[in-house]
């Protein structure tokens, strides 16, 4: 009976690792161009229109440094560094006044081509980008 109970934990562990995006700094370096932005816990929701997603240009960075870019209508809108653990993007963020802030992205889908990733929270934002390049 243990015997079993071990198979059957050790079968679900393998099942539950195995439905999350392989997330790892190769699979995240590149470009990766913003195709969708939502607002899930805004009050209403909301998604930032294709027009201004067309006219805004937004793209994140990964590097194999384990850095980050954020650029939204060709300005520097955030940048630092990410450690991952799992399918989280742990981030610090550089602020202008040297200081920093931590936050995490959560990682829902990424595929060679297409990247979801999250961030939680009343002003969390839900983005689904689509890679732009390779390094």
């Amino acid at each position: 009976m243990i015997k079993q109970s071990l198979l059957l934990f050790a079968v679900v562990i393998l099942f539950l690792t195995s439905c999350g995006p392989n997330v790892s700094v190769s699979t995240l370096t590149g470009k990766w161009k913003y195709i969708k932005i939502e607002h899930p816990n805004a009050s209403p929701p909301d998604t930032v229109k294709k027009a201004e997603l067309d006219q805004a240009a937004p793209y994140i960075q990964f590097t194999p440094e384990m850095k980050y870019l954020i650029v939204w209508e060709n300005k520097f809108l955030s940048h630092g560094s990410f450690t991952l653990n799992g399918k989280n993007l742990n981030v610090t963020e550089k602020l202008p006044d040297g200081k920093t802030r931590d936050f995490v992205f959560t990682v829902s889908e990424l595929t060679d081509s297409k990247i979801v990733f999250e961030s939680s929270g009343p002003e969390g934002s839900k983005v689904t980008a689509l890679r732009a390049s390779k390094f």
